[in-house]
């Protein structure tokens, strides 16, 4: 194929529009461009064919037998090369959206809402990828990551989305005594998340003095919290891990934090805003403002 022998491609595309309207007008409007620049593509590309495409017939355009045969192939292959295009758009669209998020907010949030996900978007497929780990969205072909932290991350696209207060809580009853600083918590057992250092920072920087408490670290948050859930003794959670506990009664809030900049993260690529992913961080944004 001689690419010489084509011409420009917006000059196809008005024609093809100007013919199978028969009008120049309404290919103008189709194409967001004016009148004249249509008329324009026409007769560059009857000068260069040599041949007439349309001409005026009353208060239309008639287009000529080598116009129609031009404008059937050019309407063929816009309609291969569009039905392409779509096709590679919607090859994330077809597929589970891959969603990386820490353990905890996954068992203690996102799965308590998923049945409200599903009636509301029977369509929407997820996959959930629960890990502590920060993981690279472009480089792992996740499309979106929820984490925790004060933010902001590079090479993503970052929306707080839930605020992460800390709080301390415990099974009713367990706290005898009144809590008015973390420093009333000495001889309590702290159950903590292993390798999650922010709880510990948070607690430290709070008043409490690490070395006078039994720090005991489980691998996930969630079975730390079954461990408080039996009254073995304090978890300090995001606040918001702990509400469906408190709201049952399950636990109680001994001590809670008002004021914070750590909180909870949509993490996204700006090449990846697909309808569903969309949809799905529109349904975040009001279940976290629920």
């Amino acid at each position: 194929m001689d690419w010489r022998d084509v011409p420009s491609l917006q000059a196809l595309r008005g024609f093809e529009a100007a013919a199978r309207h028969g009008s120049l007008s309404a290919a103008a409007r189709e194409l967001n461009v004016t009148h004249a620049a249509i008329a324009q593509h026409v007769r560059r590309l009857e000068a260069h064919f040599g041949c007439a495409l349309m001409m005026r017939e009353g208060a239309g355009m008639q287009v000529s037998p080598e116009g129609r045969a031009l404008a059937d192939a050019l309407a063929e292959g816009f309609g291969i090369v569009g039905a392409a295009a779509t096709a590679l758009l919607r090859r994330h669209e077809d597929r589970p959206l891959r969603i990386a998020l820490t353990p905890s907010l996954a068992a203690n949030w996102l799965m308590p809402r998923i049945g409200k996900l599903w009636a509301e978007h029977p369509g929407l497929e997820l996959e959930l990828i629960p890990s502590p780990d920060v993981v690279d969205l472009r480089a792992q072909n996740y499309d979106m990551a929820l984490r925790y932290g004060r933010g902001p991350w590079t090479g993503v696209v970052s929306e707080r989305i839930l605020d992460a207060a800390h709080a301390v809580v415990a099974t009713p009853g367990l706290i005898a005594r009144p809590i008015t600083t973390l420093s009333d918590l000495a001889g309590y057992d702290l159950l903590t998340e292993a390798n999650n250092a922010e709880d510990l920072l948070w607690a430290e920087q709070n008043g409490l003095e690490i070395d006078r408490v039994s720090v005991r670290s489980f691998p996930t948050i969630s079975m730390a919290l079954e461990a408080v859930r039996a009254g073995f003794g304090l978890g300090i959670v995001p606040r918001v891990i702990a509400d469906a506990d408190i709201a049952r009664g399950d636990l109680e809030i001994v001590y809670e934090e008002t004021n914070t900049d750590l909180a909870y993260h949509m993490l996204t690529r700006a090449d990846r805003a697909t309808g569903p992913l969309r949809t799905l961080m529109s349904w975040l944004r009001r279940e976290a403002k629920a």
